[in-house]
């Protein structure tokens, strides 16, 4: 099986704080935005695209439109130490200060406005341990 596109909805009561969480961190840019969901695409690859959905909306099964749990979501960016000074400038809580993790990964953990656990690395050498 093949795809062609895979596209990640988060649910959230405050779409407007979300949609600004992910631009000012992140980078995305808005590609749709209404009362009801809002796309964001990497500026830098068209094909990445990250929607956020109001919780309440019809589209979203009533049982299913609670807090995010039992998951995260991972960006892998170029230089995740400049993401993380971003992160602590705009006041954000941080669940786990950047450390190079046994797979390769040097990470960060924060929080999004929803409650959903945001993960943010990149790939790091031998040599930089």
């Amino acid at each position: 099986m093949s795809f062609r596109r895979i596209l990640i909805n988060i649910c959230s009561d405050q779409l407007a704080e979300s949609r600004d969480f992910y631009v000012a961190l992140l980078g995305f840019e808005v590609s749709y935005d209404s009362d009801w969901y809002v796309q964001l695409r990497s500026p830098s690859n068209q094909e990445l695209e990250f929607g956020i959905i109001l919780r309440s909306h019809d589209l979203v099964p009533q049982e299913y439109q609670t807090a995010p749990s039992g998951m995260y979501v991972t960006f892998v960016v170029p230089a995740v130490d400049l993401v993380y000074e971003r992160a602590v400038a705009m006041g954000l809580r941080i669940i786990q200060e950047p450390r190079n993790e046994f797979y390769g990964q040097r990470r960060f953990l924060t929080v999004d406005p929803n409650g959903c656990l945001i993960d943010i690395c990149s790939p790091f050498t031998e040599t930089e341990q």
